[in-house]
């Protein structure tokens, strides 16, 4: 079992669900997040002046799923956030030790969907 944790632009969000979806993976917790990676923030002119801002809105998208779910998940995200351009975002895979579902009491892969 792994969890999928994937920080991607806003915009491309609704992308990354269809992709998601085409690839069988229905099961995912969206939570809107502030960051930055290498493009250090957004720059901007504020009466004449160049201000940088250190932190610029994103998306985090977790998604537990079984070992033979993880390259098309990842696959799907990638398709859906990928534009080419600086702060398409990251994606991190985790070793998930173990899951269970609260209303079954269901443990391990069966209780990840």
């Amino acid at each position: 079992m792994k969890l999928i944790v994937a920080v991607i632009q806003p915009y491309r969000l609704e992308e990354v669900k269809q992709a998601l979806y085409a690839a069988e993976v229905q099961l995912m917790t969206v939570s809107e997040v502030l960051g930055h990676g290498r493009q250090g923030g957004v720059t901007e002119i504020y009466r004449g002046s160049r201000e940088t801002g250190n932190l610029l809105r994103k998306i985090r998208l977790e998604i537990a799923v079984n070992d033979d779910f993880v390259d098309r998940t990842v696959e799907a995200i990638v398709r859906g956030a990928k534009t080419g351009e600086l702060g398409d975002g990251k994606i991190f895979i985790y070793n998930l030790e173990e899951c269970v579902r609260i209303r079954t009491e269901e443990r391990g892969t069966i209780a990840i969907g």
